[in-house]
Protein backbone atom coordinates (compact mmCIF):
# COMPACT_ATOMS: atom_id res chain seq x y z
CA UNK A 1 0.00 0.00 0.00
CA UNK A 2 0.90 3.62 -0.74
CA UNK A 3 -0.32 6.86 1.08
CA UNK A 4 -2.20 7.44 -1.98
CA UNK A 5 -4.71 4.34 -1.21
CA UNK A 6 -5.26 6.13 2.04
CA UNK A 7 -8.46 7.94 0.48
CA UNK A 8 -9.31 4.35 -0.62
CA UNK A 9 -8.72 3.29 3.19
CA UNK A 10 -11.45 5.57 4.61
CA UNK A 11 -13.96 4.55 2.19
CA UNK A 12 -13.41 0.74 3.11
CA UNK A 13 -13.68 1.44 6.31
CA UNK A 14 -17.04 3.50 6.56
CA UNK A 15 -19.61 3.09 9.04
CA UNK A 16 -21.45 0.78 7.06
CA UNK A 17 -18.49 -1.32 6.92
CA UNK A 18 -17.36 -1.30 10.81
CA UNK A 19 -21.05 -2.11 11.74
CA UNK A 20 -19.75 -5.03 13.18
CA UNK A 21 -16.41 -4.40 14.17
CA UNK A 22 -15.18 -3.13 17.45
CA UNK A 23 -14.03 -0.05 15.94
CA UNK A 24 -15.06 3.62 14.49
CA UNK A 25 -15.02 4.38 10.73
CA UNK A 26 -12.15 5.90 9.75
CA UNK A 27 -11.46 9.83 9.27
CA UNK A 28 -9.10 11.00 6.46
CA UNK A 29 -6.22 11.37 9.14
CA UNK A 30 -7.57 8.15 10.30
CA UNK A 31 -6.85 6.36 7.63
CA UNK A 32 -3.40 7.91 6.06
CA UNK A 33 -1.76 6.66 9.98
CA UNK A 34 -3.63 3.47 8.87
CA UNK A 35 -1.78 3.05 5.61
CA UNK A 36 1.38 4.45 7.11
CA UNK A 37 1.29 1.76 9.56
CA UNK A 38 0.61 -1.21 7.29
CA UNK A 39 3.98 0.36 4.97
CA UNK A 40 5.95 -0.08 8.46
CA UNK A 41 4.47 -3.83 9.36
CA UNK A 42 5.25 -4.77 6.14
CA UNK A 43 9.12 -4.36 7.01
CA UNK A 44 9.10 -5.38 9.78
CA UNK A 45 11.23 -8.79 10.55
CA UNK A 46 9.69 -11.06 11.57
CA UNK A 47 6.45 -10.22 9.61
CA UNK A 48 3.49 -10.09 11.99
CA UNK A 49 1.27 -8.93 9.59
CA UNK A 50 0.50 -9.62 5.84
CA UNK A 51 -2.03 -7.04 4.62
CA UNK A 52 -2.56 -6.96 1.05
CA UNK A 53 -5.48 -4.84 -1.28
CA UNK A 54 -8.63 -5.98 -2.84
CA UNK A 55 -8.41 -4.36 -6.21
CA UNK A 56 -11.33 -4.54 -8.68
CA UNK A 57 -10.49 -3.03 -11.82
CA UNK A 58 -7.59 -1.17 -10.18
CA UNK A 59 -9.67 0.02 -7.52
CA UNK A 60 -9.23 -0.67 -3.75
CA UNK A 61 -12.37 -2.26 -2.87
CA UNK A 62 -10.65 -4.01 0.48
CA UNK A 63 -8.54 -5.11 2.35
CA UNK A 64 -7.57 -8.72 4.09
CA UNK A 65 -5.07 -9.63 6.40
CA UNK A 66 -3.14 -12.53 7.74
CA UNK A 67 -1.42 -12.72 11.08
CA UNK A 68 0.58 -15.61 11.36
CA UNK A 69 2.10 -16.76 14.74
CA UNK A 70 3.85 -20.17 14.75
CA UNK A 71 2.00 -22.83 12.27
CA UNK A 72 -1.25 -21.06 11.98
CA UNK A 73 -2.70 -17.12 11.33
CA UNK A 74 -5.29 -15.20 11.88
CA UNK A 75 -7.75 -14.33 8.76
CA UNK A 76 -9.51 -10.88 8.74
CA UNK A 77 -11.07 -9.32 5.63
CA UNK A 78 -13.38 -5.75 4.96
CA UNK A 79 -14.79 -4.40 2.08
CA UNK A 80 -16.55 -1.13 1.25
CA UNK A 81 -20.39 -1.69 1.03
CA UNK A 82 -20.73 -1.00 -2.49
CA UNK A 83 -18.23 -3.91 -3.06
CA UNK A 84 -20.43 -6.75 -1.08
CA UNK A 85 -21.69 -9.31 -2.65
CA UNK A 86 -19.09 -9.64 -5.64
CA UNK A 87 -17.42 -12.62 -4.09
CA UNK A 88 -14.28 -10.26 -3.84
CA UNK A 89 -13.14 -11.48 -0.36
CA UNK A 90 -14.06 -15.29 -1.54
CA UNK A 91 -11.55 -14.37 -4.27
CA UNK A 92 -9.10 -12.84 -2.04
CA UNK A 93 -9.24 -15.15 0.55
CA UNK A 94 -8.50 -17.75 -1.39
CA UNK A 95 -5.20 -16.18 -2.80
CA UNK A 96 -3.92 -15.62 1.06
CA UNK A 97 -5.21 -19.16 1.86
CA UNK A 98 -2.77 -20.66 -0.86
CA UNK A 99 0.03 -17.56 -0.28
CA UNK A 100 -0.38 -19.05 4.21
CA UNK A 101 0.38 -22.55 2.58
CA UNK A 102 2.80 -22.30 0.19
CA UNK A 103 4.66 -19.15 0.77
CA UNK A 104 4.66 -19.51 4.93
CA UNK A 105 3.88 -22.89 5.47
CA UNK A 106 0.92 -22.69 7.79
CA UNK A 107 -0.62 -25.57 8.82
CA UNK A 108 -3.96 -23.73 9.56
CA UNK A 109 -5.67 -20.44 9.08
CA UNK A 110 -8.40 -19.04 12.06
CA UNK A 111 -10.95 -16.30 11.31
CA UNK A 112 -14.29 -14.96 13.05
CA UNK A 113 -16.78 -13.10 12.82
CA UNK A 114 -20.00 -11.39 14.53
CA UNK A 115 -22.62 -13.18 14.83
CA UNK A 116 -24.81 -11.44 12.81
CA UNK A 117 -22.54 -10.97 9.73
CA UNK A 118 -23.89 -13.45 8.16
CA UNK A 119 -21.93 -12.44 5.05
CA UNK A 120 -18.91 -13.09 6.46
CA UNK A 121 -19.83 -16.52 7.32
CA UNK A 122 -20.75 -17.20 4.24
CA UNK A 123 -17.17 -16.06 3.17
CA UNK A 124 -15.53 -18.44 5.20
CA UNK A 125 -17.66 -21.23 4.89
CA UNK A 126 -17.12 -21.19 1.05
CA UNK A 127 -13.71 -20.74 1.37
CA UNK A 128 -13.30 -24.19 3.62
CA UNK A 129 -13.33 -23.42 7.48
CA UNK A 130 -15.04 -25.29 9.50
CA UNK A 131 -16.94 -23.65 12.79
CA UNK A 132 -15.19 -24.14 15.81
CA UNK A 133 -17.41 -22.15 18.09
CA UNK A 134 -20.38 -19.49 18.57
CA UNK A 135 -20.86 -17.23 21.61
CA UNK A 136 -22.63 -13.91 21.45
CA UNK A 137 -19.39 -11.98 20.87
CA UNK A 138 -18.03 -14.11 17.71
CA UNK A 139 -18.50 -17.11 15.49
CA UNK A 140 -15.38 -18.80 15.08
CA UNK A 141 -13.94 -21.12 12.55
CA UNK A 142 -10.60 -23.10 11.42
CA UNK A 143 -9.16 -23.95 8.04
CA UNK A 144 -6.45 -26.52 7.81
CA UNK A 145 -4.04 -26.22 5.35
CA UNK A 146 -2.99 -29.24 2.51
CA UNK A 147 1.02 -28.89 1.84
CA UNK A 148 1.23 -27.62 -1.39
CA UNK A 149 4.42 -27.02 -3.73
CA UNK A 150 6.00 -23.62 -3.44
CA UNK A 151 5.47 -22.53 -6.80
CA UNK A 152 1.76 -23.40 -6.82
CA UNK A 153 0.72 -19.58 -6.04
CA UNK A 154 2.37 -16.02 -6.68
CA UNK A 155 1.30 -13.01 -4.81
CA UNK A 156 2.16 -9.89 -5.96
CA UNK A 157 2.30 -7.12 -3.38
CA UNK A 158 2.54 -3.37 -4.72
CA UNK A 159 5.98 -1.74 -2.82
CA UNK A 160 4.95 1.94 -1.25
CA UNK A 161 7.06 3.51 -3.64
CA UNK A 162 4.34 2.17 -6.10
CA UNK A 163 6.44 -0.62 -7.87
CA UNK A 164 5.44 -3.99 -7.51
CA UNK A 165 7.56 -7.44 -6.28
CA UNK A 166 6.38 -10.79 -7.30
CA UNK A 167 6.98 -13.40 -5.01
CA UNK A 168 6.77 -17.38 -5.32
Amino acid sequence: MTLTDAPAVRRIYSAASVRYLPRAPLTAENAASWVTDRIAESRATPRMLYCFGIEHTDDLVGVIKLRPARTSAALSYILRDDAWGHGYATAAAALVLDFASTTLDLASVDAKHHPDNHASGRVLIKSGFTCTGRSAEAITYIRNLAPRTRSAVHVRERLSDGATAARS
